[in-house]
Parts: C-alpha cells; structure tokens; sequence
C-alpha cells in the first residue's frame, strides 16, 4: 500500500516551516559559517607571516651588524698591534656598540617570530570548536547560546 504524494501530511517546524525548508536553512546556516571560518583562519594566517617576516628581517639585520662588529674586532686587533693604544681602543668601542644594537635587534627578532607561531590560526579553530560544541546543543565555557 503507498500513498499518494497529496495525501502525506507535510510536519511543520516551529515557525510553520516544513522540514524541508527547516533543513535547507540549518544547510545555508553551516555553509555560511564554514565560509566565514575559513576567512578568519585565512586572515590570522596573514597577520602571523607577517609577524614572522618581521622577525626574521631583524635576525637578518642581527646577523649582518654582528658581522660588521666582527669586521671592527679585526680591525681593533689589526690597529692594537701596529699602534699603542689610541686607534685599537677606538675601534674596540665601536665593536662594543654594533654587538649592543645587534644584541637589542635579536631579541626584538626573537619576540616577533615567538608571538607568529605556533603558525595554526588559534581563533579560527577555537570558533570552529564552539560551533561544534553548539551544534551538539552543549554552551562553551563562560558563553550562552541566545
């Protein structure tokens, strides 16, 4: 025995929507929200190359100061020997100095490049486990679902 289409009842949602309607709403919804968390992971990952682009551009600059200081220790060890005093000392200050700024310049490397990674766009995937948290009918921690 079937029944004829016109004979089904259609359930209806709690807005009078009939299922169908109800579940291409809730497949719009996720769609949306897929798209919206791959744009945030997207723009996180931008924010952090950059981050680690800076870093790693003053490492550079670290590493190119450290060997003029290098360049200026030779040439104080060169000047100390042909020379008293006067000429070496000069230079070994100045060595002082570069070694200073390209100690000062690594460390702010180090922290740009710490504060890029890990490079996993945490907000992003923080979002995406709430929406699954949501969609099970569970509230994250310290939000309520309006």
């Amino acid at each position: 025995m079937t029944a004829r289409p016109e004979m089904v009842r259609r359930e209806a949602g709690p807005n009078g929507q009939n299922i169908g309607g109800l579940v291409s709403e809730v497949t719009s919804d996720l769609s949306r929200l897929v798209r919206d968390e791959v744009q945030l992971a997207k723009a996180e990952l931008k924010e952090k190359g950059k981050e680690a682009g800076v870093g790693a551009g003053l490492f550079g600059g670290a590493g190119t100061l450290a060997l003029y200081g290098v360049g200026v220790l030779i040439a104080a060890a060169i000047l100390g020997l042909a020379t008293a005093l006067p000429a070496w000392l000069s230079a070994l200050i100045v060595a002082a100095v570069l070694f200073a700024v390209a100690a000062v310049a690594a460390l702010l490397g180090k922290r740009h490049v710490t504060r890029a990674t890990p490079p996993v766009p945490q907000r992003a995937v923080d979002g995406v486990h709430e929406d699954l948290e949501a969609l099970k009918g569970h509230q994250p921690e310290g939000k309520t679902i309006a």
